[in-house]
């Protein structure tokens, strides 16, 4: 375990939505090749995949549906960004997505200052994104929130200091969030580069060793399992 992420998984009480939803009402969701119930639902519908979240949740009489690191999915294959013939296929997860639905609030992980926000439009992009940058025992390193409202990114600045489980977002809907089910993509970010407003979620498998030594597994800080 490198300097980074030891400092993370000593980190505790880290929530990143909505702060009354306790740990004990999220459920693990495998949205992997390997979920044979993906195989018979239209992925490419929206709606049809919201309501499969939905109808998820209330079976199992929870609130928040969580997982996706460093998960192999088809749900890119409707996207040209992910699936073209130029280059590899990019279809392994490399954030957290936590699934609930639009309109919830979404948090600062941590004490920070806003790096930047854009809205990444188009289909299976992020939709508005924030990305926070933070300073611990002399590491750098960024928190990118996606799949965001529009009104999230309207009235902030770069710059702007914020404050750990402070609301800094809601989640946005289909219509604004690249096309997909509500939920909040959340994702650590030890390199940046040149980066604004957006950073890769999803990698190719020849690149899937650098994507996760350079984005460590947000459950070392949110500790949800």
């Amino acid at each position: 375990m490198n300097a980074l992420e030891t400092i993370l998984k000593n980190i505790q009480n880290v929530k990143v939505i909505d702060d009354s939803i306790d740990n004990k009402h999220y459920i693990p969701l495998d949205l992997s090749t390997l979920n044979i119930d993906l195989s018979k639902l239209d992925v490419s519908n929206s709606i049809d995949f919201e309501k499969y979240i939905e109808n998820y949740l209330r079976a199992r009489k929870a609130q928040v549906a969580f997982g996706g690191y460093n998960e192999e999915r088809n749900l890119y294959k409707r996207s040209a960004a992910f699936n073209n013939l130029k280059t590899e296929e990019r279809n392994i997860h490399i954030g957290l997505d936590l699934w609930i639905k639009s309109g919830t609030p979404v948090l600062a992980a941590l004490d920070g200052t806003i790096h930047s926000f854009n809205y990444n439009a188009g289909l299976g992009d992020y939709g508005p994104t924030l990305i926070l940058e933070h300073k611990i025992e002399n590491q750098v390193f960024y928190t990118l929130y996606g799949h965001l409202s529009l009104k999230s990114i309207t009235e902030i600045k770069i710059g702007d200091v914020i404050k750990k489980g402070q609301q800094i977002a809601t989640l946005g809907n289909s219509a604004i969030n690249g096309d997909y089910s509500p939920h909040l993509h959340f994702q650590i970010i030890k390199n940046i580069g040149a980066n604004f407003g957006d950073y890769p979620g999803v990698c190719s498998k020849s690149d899937l060793e650098y994507y996760l030594e350079n984005c460590p597994d947000p459950n070392l800080l949110l500790k949800i399992t």
